[in-house]
């Protein structure tokens, strides 16, 4: 349902203005005056503003400048009503950023038809962008998926192939010395087993990167768990994990994106956020899936752009991919709250059988 909203200090003028639009399926709201519309499109992005240019305290032109002038609220239709039909009044109008005007008092079938026309076309708007926003981020899952696979391919080469090197030269050289004593033969052969052991280390490490065997074994929430003491051993930043004891069976793709979101996230935490404590909560009701990652570190006001990492445009990226949704609360000096959401498949209540 698109929203318009409806500026004039008349009340009888706003009052029919409503009368002519309430049967139109619109969310029809009213402000007094210029300012009191302003107030309100801060906590609003309606589909139209239907604007009464003579109004006091602040007329219509200035409230279409100053709206015009708010990025979030530029592309907003613009329609003016006035009784001012001179020249002059037009170009005002114009040049205050309006889009269309309607005489006043408005023919209630031309109001109509304008009102239709313009919702219409600020839908189509909406798509387009909506569409455009979906290809870029497609794009940039592709670029992730490409450097993903140019970092494995550089730890394939770099790290196992450099370990391998030598291995294989130590095999050789040990292949064409077989008549060495027992214990110089034992001390190589001790040497190339603690070599090969390296590179199934690095294996082993490059392959839970790219899956973690506990998460297609034990679930979600011992995989969780695990990473959370693992993290906290490795890093000494105490991590609390809570969940629920007994977790429905999800989809897989809610499974591995709610992993790699707290990895980010705590990834985030030791890099940028000096926290002393973190606590983790997965939790589950009829109609959602939750992971919320709250730290007492310093907090930020904002994401600062061109940041290394997947960043939190990015997580949200991956998130929204998935199906879910993420909210992130902060505040300098008093940590970090983010919170990632899922709608539970089919709205199904947890516990009866899908």
């Amino acid at each position: 349902m698109s929203i318009v909203l409806i500026v004039d200090d008349d009340t009888t003028a706003r009052e029919a203005l409503v009368a002519i639009l309430e049967g139109e399926e619109y969310e029809l709201l009213q402000a007094n005056d210029g300012i009191q519309a302003l107030r309100m499109l801060k906590q609003l992005q309606p589909d139209l503003i239907l604007l009464d240019v003579m109004m006091p305290a602040m007329d219509g032109f200035e409230v279409c400048r100053r709206i015009r002038a708010t990025p979030p609220l530029a592309e907003v239709p613009i329609l003016l009503l006035t009784a001012l039909d001179d020249h002059d009044s037009l170009l005002r109008g114009i040049e205050s950023g309006a889009d269309d005007f309607l005489s006043k008092p408005p023919d209630r079938r031309e109001l109509v038809a304008r009102v239709r026309t313009i919702t219409r076309l600020n839908r189509y708007r909406t798509l387009v962008e909506q569409r455009k926003n979906i290809r870029r981020m497609a794009e940039r899952v592709v670029a992730a998926q490409e450097e993903e696979r140019q970092r494995i391919s550089r730890e394939l080469h770099d790290d196992l192939g450099q370990a391998l090197t030598p291995h294989l030269i130590s095999l050789r050289n040990l292949q064409q010395d077989l008549s060495l004593p027992r214990q110089n033969l034992f001390e190589r052969l001790q040497s190339l087993y603690n070599q090969s052991y390296e590179v199934f280390v690095k294996i082993r490490s490059i392959a839970r990167d790219l899956r973690p065997p506990v998460l297609d074994a034990l679930g979600l929430r011992v995989a969780m768990q695990t990473y959370c003491a693992e993290f906290t051993r490795h890093t000494h930043l105490p991590v609390i994990f809570e969940a629920e004891d007994s977790l429905p069976e999800l989809p897989d793709a809610y499974n591995i994106t709610l992993y790699r979101t707290l990895q980010e996230a705590l990834t985030n935490v030791i890099k940028h956020a000096h926290a002393s404590q973190v606590w983790v909560d997965l939790s589950m009701d009829d109609d959602q899936v939750t992971l919320t990652i709250q730290d007492n570190g310093i907090g930020f006001g904002e994401e600062k752009p061109g940041s290394n990492g997947i960043g939190l445009a990015g997580l949200r990226e991956r998130i929204t991919i998935a199906g879910g949704t993420l909210a992130v609360s902060s505040t300098p000096k008093r940590g970090t709250i983010l919170s990632a959401q899922f709608p539970w498949p089919g709205n199904v209540p947890l516990g009866e059988p899908t």
